[in-house]
């Protein structure tokens, strides 16, 4: 019942959160926060009784639920849902505490949105029921819609918008290959299920599976996002407050990741090994194009956003190169981007509360007036462009040595992306934080609380590069048991 528990404790959070606010809004932010808490604390003890959780499913909760149809209530944990779901509640709490002076308008509903999209988050990472993963996928769409449509920046309605339709339109390429896989199990085994474990070893022809597969992977491409299904990222990271684009591209970009790793190479091993050329070069171009871009922009938010591209291009790289070190990389890559890249947006929201601007042209000389904010940026900016001893870089590393094992020339391109990085990464610090001071105004730097933040983010990404073996073994019988199926 532990992984109930879990889900239970952000969908009653969510709700006294929204019913507190009616009498005060500290109270609400401080529900809102203790919910988030009281999970991590219970998710941090899991990982503490199971170091190698990855040898085995260490939770597992089966309940029928429409029993005419298939569909039970069937939530399973190993090394891979417990490394997401730590990441999840941590950086949720961080979105709570980063938003406590940014939102002031609608608080309860707004942390009630905050929390439902956890929830939403948290069951993708658990559910082994496919019908019930639809379900999650689709339930963290609508709070996040509302997180950018309502309490967003000027053009949010337009970004929300898109947001909406591009997730949803791959959702539902995703639900008719659920169907059919539905349907194709049961004409095999005469068993009616959508549970992962049945429908693993569905019998089809290749030319079925390749479609099917075809279809959860679009889901969790424009998810991830993979070019050229990319475009509405910037716009939702642009215009999303901060919490809201911490969340994104912490976590919801993991969704998708989370999904190949999952459901796409276990259940089309076939399909996977045919489409994997495809799916890496589409990880090269990813990181690439989306390094170049980054590099192009002036706007703080659009430019951070285009490195989640870069980044997550590596995630689908290491995904379909099929062996343990990259998988190994990949897991770590998820973890290490969405600290680094959430802390980025947190620094340039707390930049935006300041000076009013996003525009990086307008910016300049900041570090003497905020010092420790400047301190904080580079650390970030330096696990961005893979610097050693910052987590990015070993899962980087991992992730191209394993790669080059699949295929030498893609490995060869994706190296260049470092490179590109380095630019981008350092534009950041150079437009932003060196230079003359022309402002005549004097910037507070970070309050106790954004301190609080900061530097719980700083101490996980240089635990994940110096130490990052608790992640791995955490996540290492993982990747051979999807090996396997693989194989």
């Amino acid at each position: 019942m532990i992984l109930l528990i879990l889900l239970f404790i952000l969908l009653g959070g969510a709700l006294l959160s929204w019913i507190a606010a009616s009498r005060s809004v500290l109270l609400s932010r401080w529900v809102a926060l203790g919910a988030l808490l009281a999970d991590l604390v219970i998710i941090l003890q899991i990982w503490i009784a199971h170091p190698a959780a990855g040898t085995q499913w260490i939770y597992s909760y089966r309940t029928s639920w429409i029993p005419h149809f298939g569909i039970s209530l069937h939530f399973s944990m190993d090394g891979l849902s417990l490394l997401m779901l730590v990441l999840t509640f941590f950086l949720g709490a961080l979105a709570v505490l980063i938003s406590w002076k940014e939102i002031n308008t609608r608080v309860g509903f707004y942390h009630f949105n905050l929390l439902f999209v956890l929830a939403g988050i948290t069951g993708v990472f658990l559910t082994m029921d496919l019908f019930l993963f639809y379900f999650f996928w689709e339930m963290m769409l609508i709070p996040m819609y509302f997180l950018i449509g309502i309490w967003g920046h000027e053009n949010r309605e337009y970004a929300a918008n898109k947001f909406f339709i591009f997730t949803q339109a791959g959702g539902l390429l995703m639900l008719l290959s659920i169907l059919a896989l539905y349907f194709i199990h049961a004409a095999n085994a005469n068993v009616y299920t959508f549970d992962y474990f049945d429908l693993l070893h569905t019998p089809m022809q290749q030319s079925t599976a390749r479609w099917l597969m075809l279809g959860f992977l679009v889901a969790f491409l424009v998810k991830l996002p993979a070019v050229p299904f990319h475009t509405w990222l910037p716009d939702a990271h642009t215009e999303a407050p901060t919490a809201g684009s911490v969340i994104l591209a912490g976590l919801l970009l993991k969704t998708g990741a989370y999904g190949i790793l999952r459901f796409v190479i276990p259940l089309f091993p076939e399909a996977s090994q045919y489409y994997a050329n495809l799916c890496m070069l589409l990880g090269v171009i990813g990181i690439l194009y989306g390094g170049m871009l980054a590099y192009a922009q002036t706007d703080l938010k659009r430019l951070i956003a285009y490195t989640s591209v870069s980044h997550m291009g590596f995630v689908l790289l290491g995904a379909f190169s099929f062996n343990e070190l990259a998988y190994q990389g990949v897991v770590v890559q998820m973890i290490a981007h969405g600290i680094s890249t959430g802390a980025l947006f947190i620094i340039a929201g707390t930049l935006y509360e300041r000076i009013h601007t996003r525009n990086i042209l307008q910016m300049g000389g900041l570090w003497a007036g905020v010092p420790m904010m400047g301190s904080a940026a580079m650390i970030f900016v330096m696990a961005s462009l893979g610097l050693p001893g910052l987590g990015n870089f070993v899962a980087e590393f991992l992730i191209l040595i394993g790669s080059w094992q699949a295929s030498r020339w893609l490995t060869v391109f994706a190296t260049i992306g470092l490179v590109v990085a380095t630019a981008y990464s350092l534009r950041i610090m150079q437009k932003v934080f060196f230079g003359s001071y022309t402002r005549e105004e004097q910037l507070p730097d970070l309050n106790k609380r954004e301190l609080l933040v900061v530097v719980s983010l700083v101490i996980v990404i240089l635990l994940l590069g110096l130490y990052p073996q608790p992640v791995l073994n955490t996540s290492q019988k993982t990747e051979q048991k999807t090996a396997y199926v693989v194989r």
